[in-house]
């Protein structure tokens, strides 16, 4: 069974469905695709060799080898243009490394049309770089598993130019207007710790002057956002 958090990102994929799932580590995300659609096909990249492991005793327990391949290797440096991948999925890290995984390997992507992306943190990280890079931004989920929170961010190939407001890269273009209650709990404890760091700034013999304006100009949107306005 998938964990929830997986089931989010699962819905997103589009038909056909010839994904990538960078960082896949048991692939349980490309064997529960491939199990409810028989046309889907997949490729499940690790970088490290125990999860690259447990991904390839994952899929050959479920007899879906010849759907899904599994390769050792950085980030999307594992494609080639014979794939014909049109999605891919990273999931379950840091925004800036998500960052890293798609500068690095940009020149892969040229047949990709949707990214289904999950940053740990940093997600405004994530959504510059798709504003940069031509993906509008057509879905967003923040969810909330087993004490963690986490933002599904899905975005689709375009040839318009694309921009977001700064308050809506740092919350969700989607999630700023949805305000969920996993939203407003994040946000309001985000509020609190930003409130205590400035505090301890301020304590220090120099002061980051321009550091702490931009937190409280940050805070200020974050009461905007939390009471509606």
């Amino acid at each position: 069974m998938l964990s929830k958090r997986l089931e989010h990102i699962k819905k997103y994929l589009k038909k056909p469905i010839h994904f990538a799932d960078i960082g896949s580590d048991h692939a349980y995300l490309p064997v529960s695709v491939c199990l409810s659609d028989e046309d889907a096909t997949a490729i499940a990249g690790e970088v490290n060799q125990g999860p690259y492991n447990r991904a390839k005793q994952t899929v050959e327990m479920n007899e879906l080898s010849h759907r899904i391949d599994v390769r050792k290797g950085n980030g999307l440096e594992i494609l080639d243009e014979s794939d014909n991948v049109n999605q891919v999925t990273i999931c379950g890290m840091g925004g800036k490394l998500i960052r890293t995984i798609l500068n690095n390997g940009i020149s892969y992507l040229s047949g990709v049309n949707r990214l289904i992306l999950q940053p740990n943190i940093d997600g405004a990280i994530v959504r510059n770089w798709l504003v940069s890079n031509q993906f509008y931004i057509t879905n967003e989920e923040i969810t909330e598993e087993d004490g963690y929170i986490y933002e599904i961010i899905v975005a689709d190939r375009t040839s318009q130019k694309i921009s977001l407001s700064e308050k809506e890269v740092m919350f969700g273009p989607y999630l700023m207007v949805e305000k969920n209650h996993v939203f407003m709990t994040y946000w309001q404890n985000e509020l609190e710790k930003r409130t205590k760091l400035i505090n301890e700034m301020k304590k220090a013999t120099q002061p980051p002057v321009k550091k702490i304006e931009k937190w409280n100009e940050e805070i200020d949107w974050i009461k905007e956002v939390l009471e509606g306005e």
